[in-house]
């Protein structure tokens, strides 16, 4: 009978599976991308810019509400060109409100 653990460490785990390994570093270039488009906003809405999902289309940045999201979309055109300068092709970027239900981010 093969004894295997019945859990792995979450670095094992992602080091096994090519697809989790793949999310992993998708989800760690969506942080990148945001560090270096942050201080190109202004003050009261870069603590409210989250990173959100990397994709072949584009990437999503995550914010509260829809006076943020305007905000957000006002200030594409200079993030765009920061990441391009930065290396990244495609610089398409999607902004979302995050849905609250209950005072929790849904």
């Amino acid at each position: 009978m093969d004894k295997r653990p019945l859990s792995l460490p979450m670095a094992q785990a992602l080091a096994q599976s090519s697809p989790l390994a793949a999310l992993l570093e998708r989800v760690r270039e969506s942080q990148a991308r945001l560090e270096t488009v942050r201080p190109l906003l202004p003050p009261g809405l870069a603590d409210q810019v989250q990173p959100g999902p990397l994709d072949e289309t584009g990437w999503t940045l995550l914010v509260p509400g829809g006076a943020a999201a305007a905000k957000l979309r006002q200030c594409l055109p200079r993030l765009q060109e920061a990441l391009r300068s930065r290396g990244v092709a495609e610089a398409t970027i999607r902004v979302k409100v995050l849905m609250v239900h209950r005072g929790r981010p849904r």
